[in-house]
């Protein structure tokens, strides 16, 4: 390996992995932040209610019909009480990475 690509690779490796953070709410004043495991800086995004059903089988996501279990792993608990979903390659017909779903509380 040369010089320039073992710099390269260092760099690489050296570079701390980065998430980025959903938009503020109000009960998120300061907004917070994707897990890395769901996000790798630009996969997840606030989904409206209305993109998302609840039903006995679980969570059914309107644009492409993918269903979600209640025991599914991906489920993850939302700290804003908003949806936010994770897709592969950020598309929003790409499957699921991270689904966050509002507690019960909200």
């Amino acid at each position: 390996m040369g010089k320039p690509a073992a710099i390269f690779f260092a760099v690489v490796i050296a570079a701390p992995a980065v998430a980025h953070d959903a938009t503020p709410t109000a009960a998120q004043p300061h907004g917070w932040t994707y897990p890395f495991s769901c996000c790798s800086g630009m996969d997840c995004r606030e989904i409206h209610d209305q993109g998302v059903l609840e039903g006995p089988r679980g969570y059914v996501i309107k644009l492409t019909g993918e269903l979600i279990t209640p025991l599914d792993t991906r489920i993850k608990n939302s700290p804003d009480g908003q949806f936010h979903q994770c897709t592969v390659a950020g598309e929003p017909t790409g499957r699921t990475i991270c689904l966050f779903v509002p507690p019960r509380s909200f």
